[in-house]
């Protein structure tokens, strides 16, 4: 049983009304929406996304924050910043972005379904507490994690973000905490220019964030090595009672934004290795939207990661890359055994 969250809302919100040209266009959906459709959702039960409450914002966000962008839609939108748009539809896109990354949580934590898959924009993990950025209005995932800990009462979750861009504002959040282990693979040098090796956290956080760049170009052995030889080791350690996937496309070798060369099948590998890693830790496992720019790659990665969330392919084993992952188990170990 496999559970998918989306909401009509989430086409509204459509930055090039206000900046031409703009990447995060609504075709993303209707892209991944006509290919799920055509495979009959894949045999999947579909929910609608909810508005998340303005106090489940706050479970992550300032309120002023919150306000904030509410103010600016009602107002009928404006720009954020030179890459994030509000729009008059944006908040209400952002409250089911952030209600089905929440909805899925409490039907995984009640045991409706093992796996969930949120297909819902804009996206979330470059919002910090209190500013949004990077297309992203409000953390989609750090709120769900942080309703499953204060509200549905878990005392761990795992975060893992395998976007091509750093999930700064997620590694904000949880940043001081020991009870969210954040993860993220993601291209180095680019946007938003955090996410570097040696930053582990701070305070009692520290080493509770794992950021794991790769260079350009890096193919799917890279990050299938990371997973399997930092992330699965480190994870099964923490033994989280919930895994979350920042699910971002944008490794795509076709995406324009990125400059990795991962395939649709790549993600339906690491989807995999995830599966198998939150069926040992007897943790359900649920991801949530964030990149992936070229609508039919990103419809088609969609696709191949959701049949392997519910069970196709197998986790394979690969060796280690002996630059990338060497260099990520020398900082990693320090806090965890690798």
């Amino acid at each position: 049983m496999a559970l998918h969250f989306s909401h009509p809302a989430c086409l509204e919100h459509d930055p090039g009304a206000q900046l031409p040209g703009h990447p995060d266009t609504p075709q993303r959906l209707r892209a991944i929406e006509a290919r799920l459709g055509a495979a009959d959702h894949l045999g999947w039960e579909r929910r609608e996304a909810p508005a998340a409450s303005e106090r489940e914002l706050e479970l992550v966000h300032a309120p002023r924050h919150v306000e904030a962008i509410r103010d600016l839609a009602a107002l009928g939108g404006g720009a954020v910043d030179a890459d994030t748009y509000v729009g008059e539809a944006s908040f209400r896109a952002a409250l089911h972005a952030a209600g089905g990354a929440c909805e899925m949580t409490r039907a995984l934590l009640a045991g409706d379904a093992e796996a969930g898959f949120c297909a819902v924009r804009p996206a979330g993990h470059h919002a910090e507490p209190d500013r949004a950025m990077g297309f992203c209005l409000f953390d989609n995932v750090a709120i769900a994690a942080e309703l499953a800990i204060r509200e549905l009462g878990l005392d761990r979750v795992l975060i893992l973000d395998w976007d091509v861009h750093h999930g700064n504002g997620t590694v904000e959040a949880f940043r001081q905490r020991d009870d969210v282990l954040v993860a993220g693979l993601h291209q180095q040098g680019i946007y938003p220019g955090s996410g570097s090796i040696v930053d582990a956290g701070s305070g009692p956080g520290e080493g509770y964030t794992v950021n794991l760049p790769v260079p350009a170009g890096s193919e799917e052995d890279v990050w299938l090595s990371l997973l399997e030889y930092v992330v699965v080791p480190v994870a099964t350690a923490f033994e989280p009672q919930l895994v979350l996937i920042s699910a971002g496309f944008d490794a795509h070798v076709d995406d324009p934004l990125g400059g990795c060369r991962l395939s649709s099948e790549s993600f339906a590998r690491m989807a995999c290795q995830v599966r198998e890693l939150a069926r040992a830790l007897g943790a359900p496992l649920g991801a949530v939207l964030e990149g992936g720019y070229s609508p039919p790659a990103l419809a088609e990665s969609v696709e191949a990661t959701m049949r392997a969330l519910a069970g196709e392919g197998e986790a394979e084993s690969i060796a280690p890359d002996p630059i990338v992952t060497s260099r990520a188990a020398s900082h990693v170990g320090r806090y965890w055994t690798l």
